[in-house]
């Protein structure tokens, strides 16, 4: 009983922590000059991957490997269509040149490296498909590349931020409780739910590759949905972009690598078609760009993300 009790008020947790957080980390993007859109990629980012690092690390320490690479792979899907989608029909998103250009090809090469990283043996068939931990620390390595470009646009266009007046700047100190809290509203929110839902779930029978793609994955994308959602309310965009691109880029680099590297995880071939959705998420994300109106994904682009994604869950519950 408890445990539904938690999965219930997690959801509550989560839209006061995401609130908290969108809040200070916009207060610190105006006191210290940085644009929304490298605060989302960074600290907004690495708020809401909380959990899915912690379910990562435990799934990893405990032999749970399925579960690790399905609820990275389901929450950057998830990332892409379901979030987008929900934030697109609240308010349109307009994306900035910098980042089709830029962080969106970044996050599609992420995701074709890990791709190729994870099929590297199919050159050799004497060995099974597996993420090694000469793997994760070659997406470290890349993360730290991506890190290295954050810090340097943050540098370049740090003169460039125009001032917001309906974003209040708060004292430095209060900010970085505000993300504290929020970070730890969205980690704590976010473990109830899933631990709620992966209970359910394991109650009905489920297998374990399915609940790390779906009930684990949208679980652990809850921060990231509410914090874009709360943050597209505010007409804060560049973080609810900022938050799903820097979010998915954190997921394959950091979180995998970091998982990989406190134990290898062997690949199953059929998670292929997960990284190819993935990839034609990213595809979906760019082209929407020309076809939406002033160059956003716009009401009707969020709708086609929805029902491409609505598919997808169709097609992991067939698959089974």
């Amino acid at each position: 009983m408890l445990l539904y009790f938690l999965f219930a008020i997690g959801f509550v947790i989560l839209i006061k922590g995401a609130d908290m957080l969108v809040d200070g980390a916009s207060s610190i993007a105006k006191r210290y000059g940085l644009s929304d859109m490298v605060v989302g990629l960074t600290v907004v980012s690495f708020g809401t991957s909380l959990p899915e690092l912690i379910v990562n690390i435990l799934a990893s320490m405990q032999g749970q490997p399925e579960l690790a690479i399905g609820n990275v792979f389901g929450s950057n899907v998830a990332n892409l269509l379901l979030i987008l989608g929900v934030t697109a029909l609240i308010c349109p998103l307009p994306i900035k040149r910098n980042t089709i250009l830029t962080e969106i090809p970044f996050s599609l090469i992420a995701t074709l490296l890990v791709g190729f990283l994870a099929n590297a043996t199919l050159l050799n068939s004497r060995y099974d498909l597996y993420i090694s931990r000469l793997d994760g620390a070659i997406l470290l390595g890349f993360f730290g590349m991506f890190m290295v470009y954050i810090y340097n646009v943050a540098k370049t266009n740090k003169d460039e931020v125009l001032p917001d007046e309906e974003t209040q700047v708060m004292p430095i100190g209060k900010s970085i409780l505000f993300i504290a809290i929020g970070a730890l509203g969205l980690f704590l929110g976010g473990k109830w739910v899933v631990d709620g839902a992966v209970h359910i779930a394991q109650s009905m029978g489920l297998s374990e590759s399915f609940i790390g793609l779906t009930v684990v994955a949208i679980g652990t994308s809850l921060p990231e949905l509410v914090t874009s959602a709360m943050a597209a309310y505010r007409r804060n965009i560049d973080i609810a972009v900022g938050n799903v691109v820097g979010s998915n880029i954190f997921n394959l680099l950091w979180i995998l690598g970091i998982s990989a590297l406190i134990s290898p995880l062997p690949f199953n071939v059929m998670n292929n078609s997960d990284i190819i959705m993935m990839i034609l998420a990213s595809t979906m994300l760019i082209l929407a760009m020309p076809i939406g109106k002033r160059n956003a994904i716009d009401r009707f682009n969020g709708i086609i993300f929805l029902l491409v994604y609505f598919s997808y869950i169709g097609y992991l519950i067939i698959r089974g």
